[in-house]
């Protein structure tokens, strides 16, 4: 008997149907004698439509009000799957976060994970019962509010459950059959990965691959959950995100992680992102302390800052430019505040811009490969598309592009490192949650 955690997103339970098809699921995985608890997120887009709602009656919605009513859809969700389990004959529970020990820090609509107490969840696995959990939120002990997430809290619910109850495997289903070479609604001819290490999920995710979420991957690796990447709408074996040291120890499990892996491919995936915005900082004296005072000003805004490029300064003016990207959610307060100090740091001008595209491609293999670069660079060139930006990792190496020119990017590239398929991927709802 294993102890089996499962995370159904809200395409796997945006209706009736579908959550009876989730049910049957979780209790075939009962019936094979595994103990299991579920975290569900709300139902389809529930959480965009509470999100809509809260902003039509307030243009800015108090935090902790906000995270009471979003909370209320996963709590919808836990009870309906529940009772459909109820209706197959097996007992079930469902648990609020905070009734199943989520414990947060207070930061409303993006509350992190500080314990977890499972008690009361470990007694009901002990008297038989299946668990579900409402993913996506949490309970601060000193405000005693309720707390939520943000996005993919319900998947970093999950892997925190998996890691505090010891389970074997913590199973994330979406509506897609695993982790693929990119995204298959940007490039149809993606493979699926039957193993992924976990740094290289990192990467992914961090640079725009959705599947997974960071914060959920980092949480895994933190504490040693394996995470299988598998489809709610097919029995397909999925994709496993594993820490290399402890491969060896789950092979006897897990067939896919036998065999000799000391030569992985030289690129796992390419992962595309058009959630970012470029600011260039214009006229920029070129003296020591500049850039620490711009990004001083923009981490104040609260503002993420991925990839940061600053160009030679000219001769006759003294003066560079500095670009950097972010999401595009935090680029007004970035302009707003780098305006206001303007005079104080000494630059001429801002210039703001929303329509670029990221592309991305990781691999261990690149640590131990030449030419990678030359092989993307080639790609790009012999598709006319233009570069930016260049950043770059041990394992990754990211450019910055026209959005409009991104899906023809990633298809270019996947080719050129080798990476299609023979068919096109199977997308089961459209969503990829």
């Amino acid at each position: 008997m294993a102890l089996i955690v499962q995370k159904y997103g809200g395409s796997s339970v945006a209706d009736a149907a579908s959550i009876k098809r989730v049910a049957k699921r979780i209790v075939d995985t009962r019936r094979a004698g595994h103990d299991v608890v579920v975290a569900v997120s709300a139902m389809g887009d529930t959480t965009d439509e509470l999100l809509d709602l809260a902003h039509e009656v307030a243009p800015i919605p108090a935090p902790r009000e906000l995270d009471m009513l979003l909370s209320s859809g996963e709590r919808i969700s836990m009870a309906l799957l529940a009772m459909a389990i109820h209706s197959m004959g097996f007992e079930a529970r469902s648990f609020t976060g905070s009734q199943a020990g989520m414990i947060t820090d207070s930061h409303h609509g993006k509350a992190r994970i500080v314990d977890v107490t499972p008690v009361r969840l470990r007694e009901a696995l002990d008297e038989g019962a299946i668990v579900i959990v409402a993913g996506f939120q949490g309970f601060n002990r000193d405000t005693r509010d309720i707390t939520t997430l943000g996005r993919g809290g319900s998947d970093t619910t999950a892997v925190a459950l998996a890691a505090a109850l010891e389970a074997d495997v913590c199973e994330i289903y979406s509506d897609v059959d695993g982790i693929f070479t990119a995204d298959p609604r940007v490039v149809p001819r993606a493979r699926k990965l039957e193993v992924i290490s976990s740094e290289e999920m990192l990467e992914l995710a961090a640079n725009g691959a959705k599947v997974l979420y960071i914060r959920a991957v980092e949480y895994a690796r933190r504490h040693g959950v394996l995470i299988h990447a598998r489809s709610t709408f097919s029995s397909a074996e999925g994709t496993l995100v594993v820490d290399e040291k402890r491969r060896g120890d789950l092979a006897a499990a897990f067939p896919q992680l036998k065999g000799d892996h000391m030569e992985e491919p030289v690129v796992a995936g390419v992962a595309t992102d058009l959630s970012q915005a470029k600011i260039t900082v214009v006229g920029v004296p070129d003296v020591p302390g500049k850039a620490a005072e711009i990004f001083k000003i923009v981490a104040k805004s609260g503002a993420n800052v991925d990839m940061i490029v600053q160009n030679i300064s000219a001769a006759s003016t003294g003066r560079t430019d500095i670009s950097f990207t972010l999401p595009k959610a935090d680029a007004t307060g970035a302009l707003r505040a780098l305006a206001a100090e303007q005079s104080e740091v000494g630059f001429e001008s801002l210039v703001h811009d929303d329509q670029i595209g990221k592309l991305s491609v990781v691999g261990a293999g690149m640590r131990s490969n030449s030419g990678v670069s030359s092989t993307l660079f080639e790609a790009l060139s012999e598709g006319g598309i233009n570069i930016e930006m260049i950043s770059t990792s041990e394992i990754r190496i990211s450019v910055v592009l026209r959005g409009d020119d991104l899906a023809e990017a990633a298809q270019t590239v996947h080719t050129a490192f080798g990476l299609d398929g023979e068919v096109d991927a199977t997308i089961y709802a459209g969503t990829g949650r």
